[in-house]
């Protein structure tokens, strides 16, 4: 069965090749159009287009199909398009010409935005509380490890003292500006597109205001052109928002990857977090960390994909829309993996003691050096001058640990404000 079908049989390879994976991947948003359905049917009642008792009867089995998606047990079978003509086809089955009125005064269209806002929104909001996990984990270890001296680099060159709780916090403050941008993309999809049919409304009385109340959307998309406009703009919303972490865990993972060489083991994990050689029987790879660099690098590749495929299509539906649903909800799902994955590993780490005497750490002090003529009197740029020559001649020496007592430095993290500034963006 297919909505639009009118009797006229169409060539099974164009078939094969313009359904393509709706099957398999409309299973992720089945739930979604079955509530839609259900807000959608209960408002033709109130306009007068169903009667009430057709609109309890499409609801009863409407949710007696959400019980099949809750139990895994509702299938899309091959015989189907989509996910919206398997509904009503199960409707239809059921209910006779009460289950052929549900389409009434909607579009495939408008049924697929709905459905992905509403799997978006909540989706996002499982992506926040992975992100909140992830963010605590990484607060903690810096509070642990807010003691542990760590050289700092630049250039891949030994820089400036660090800490480990300096770096932990590092990655943990950056997920707040990835909160920024996930929070609005969840406002972005968070507005009703229903009732904008194939992009330019319906001549029936309807109310979106009343299905917009009952889906729970923070606002409707009035404009029924700007709806269907929204199509591909909310992929790549979404996708951006899920980039943007994608960009802080890709990094964070660089990190831990060479932190565990041995050239500077600073870190190790448990034996059973690595992995070994086929033929290097000493061999522990930090391949957990590799493969989610590699998959955050994928997902920062997807909102490219989506401005590609969208990029000046005029306004109305198209087909290339079709395309854009698999890689976005792929977008979403992978990354809620790679957050559990991420916060599962990163909690397990076992941080080492770095012998600050070692030779390769000479001039790790040196600008500690330069403040400390600084403060004794001595202009800038001739302390620098003179550790400069220090340096140069191999006479430089390093001296105590010059404690950093400004906000945000290695003696003075500012985890607290930093946990106030996390609140104030997940709420």
């Amino acid at each position: 069965m297919k909505l639009w079908e009118k009797g006229i049989p169409t060539d099974q390879k164009i078939e094969a090749f313009t359904v393509g994976n709706d099957r398999e991947i409309d299973i992720h948003i089945a739930k979604y159009d079955l509530l839609a359905s259900k807000a959608h049917a209960t408002m033709l009642a109130s306009v007068g287009l169903l009667t009430q008792e057709e609109s309890e009867q499409l609801n009863k089995q409407l949710d007696h199909m959400l019980k099949q998606e809750q139990e895994g047990t509702f299938v899309i079978e091959a015989d189907f398009e989509d996910v919206h003509s398997k509904i009503e086809s199960d409707l239809v089955k059921a209910l006779g010409d009460t289950g052929k009125k549900i389409h009434t005064a909607r579009s495939r269209n408008d049924q697929v935005l709905v459905a992905l806002n509403l799997y978006f929104k909540a989706e996002l909001s499982q992506i926040t509380e992975g992100v909140e996990k992830l963010f605590e984990t990484l607060l903690k270890l810096a509070e642990t490890h807010k003691n542990n001296l760590l050289p700092g680099y630049t250039h891949l060159q030994v820089a400036m003292p660090s800490s480990f709780g300096l770096w932990f916090s590092a990655y943990a403050e950056l997920l707040i500006d990835d909160l920024y941008l996930l929070k609005a993309a969840q406002k972005v999809v968070d507005q009703n597109p229903l009732g904008s049919a194939a992009g330019y409304g319906s001549s029936f009385p309807i109310d979106r205001e009343m299905t917009t109340k009952q889906l729970q959307f923070a606002d409707l998309k009035y404009n029924v052109i700007a709806a269907q406009l929204s199509r591909g703009k909310s992929e790549r919303t979404v996708t951006q928002a899920v980039a943007n972490i994608a960009n802080t865990l890709s990094r964070f993972a660089m990190d831990i990857c060479l932190y565990c060489s041995q050239n500077f083991g600073f870190i190790k994990f448990p034996d059973a977090l690595t992995t070994g050689s086929s033929i290097m029987p000493h061999k522990k790879n930090p391949d957990v960390f590799e493969l989610l660099r590699g998959k955050c690098n994928q997902l920062q590749a997807i909102p490219q994909e989506m401005i590609m495929i969208t990029n000046n299509l005029p306004s109305g539906y198209h087909r290339d829309y079709q395309l854009l649903k698999e890689s976005a909800i792929k977008s979403v799902e992978d990354l809620k993996v790679v957050l559990d994955i991420f916060e599962f590993s990163i909690a397990q780490v076992q941080v080492q003691d770095v012998n600050l005497d070692d030779e390769k750490y000479q001039h790790l002090f040196t600008v500690d050096a330069i403040n400390d003529l600084v403060t004794a009197g001595v202009p800038f740029r001739e302390a620098y001058k003179q550790i400069g020559e220090q340096v140069e001649n191999g006479s430089f020496k390093a001296g105590n640990t010059k404690e950093h007592s400004h906000l945000g430095s290695i003696h003075n993290l500012g985890l607290d404000k930093i946990q106030a500034k996390f609140d104030k963006a997940v709420s």
